[in-house]
């Protein structure tokens, strides 16, 4: 009677067979992967209307644009029909930023770009929440910042967000120190707070979207995890890498290279 053929000990798949899987795999996820980014696409856009109707009439109701309200309560409630609608309109800006990013549909227009003026613009629109905080920004250079080679906008919102997430985690009064120095080929763009510092072990999970760590520095947050991400994503975009640790006192540092201008 014929005996059954041998099963081999080993069943690893050859790597003749193993690369047709992988890349049928590879192709999947990726197929995946931009369902998932055409779906977030979809949903922010549907989301916009509605929010840019709550966001105008919620103003109009506020500003008694056609009369007295009434009671003061009501007014008080149309500003926090604004304010939180105005949350939710800055998450669904922040999922489409993902979206295009990671679908490298943005469109970048490289060019040489001032960082005086782009921090500029950036601590212009954070002013209030500094001040609110009582934050003190410092900004050590010698003479005029250097330029970078980037996205105007992207290096604003790279900008923007970065001091935000230093701001939100630093204890009220403290200090932000920002430099900016050419290392060779680059410029090095670094911001460090005195917040709670982070966990090297969540660095990783703090730049992926949708994701944020367990350290302090997160906990006391109420955001989808989108901020850093976005940072992250957009350096990468513009050639250049976003790197974070912890500060050597303490807190956070958050580290940006782009190409010199």
């Amino acid at each position: 009677m014929a005996q059954p053929a041998a099963l081999p000990e080993n069943d690893d798949i050859s790597p003749a067979a193993a690369t047709p899987r992988s890349s049928a795999r590879a192709r999947r996820q990726a197929a995946l992967d931009e369902k998932q980014r055409s779906f977030l696409r979809m949903v922010s856009h549907e989301l916009r209307t509605p929010l840019n109707s709550i966001l105008g009439f919620s103003e109009i109701i506020a500003q008694e644009l056609y009369g007295p309200l009434g009671a003061p309560q009501y007014k008080e409630y149309a500003g926090i029909i604004r304010a939180s609608g105005q949350r939710l309109l800055n998450l669904v800006n922040q999922i489409l930023e993902i979206a295009r990013l990671e679908g490298r549909a943005m469109d970048l227009d490289l060019r040489i770009e001032a960082l005086d003026h782009a921090m500029d613009d950036a601590l212009d629109g954070l002013r209030d929440e500094i001040t609110h905080r009582r934050t003190v920004l410092v900004v050590r250079d010698e003479g005029a910042l250097p330029s970078v080679k980037a996205d105007p906008r992207g290096l604003r919102t790279v900008l923007t967000n970065l001091i935000h997430n230093a701001a939100v985690f630093s204890p009220e009064g403290s200090r932000i120190e920002i430099t900016a120095v050419r290392d060779g080929e680059e410029i090095d763009i670094r911001i460090l707070d005195q917040g709670p510092g982070i966990d090297p072990a969540d660095i990783a999970r703090l730049l992926r979207p949708f994701e944020q760590g367990d350290s302090a520095l997160t906990r006391r947050s109420e955001g989808a995890g989108l901020g850093l991400p976005i940072v992250n994503l957009l350096c990468q975009a513009m050639g250049g890498r976003l790197k974070l640790s912890p500060g050597p006192q303490g807190g956070l540092l958050a580290n940006v290279r782009l190409p010199a201008g």
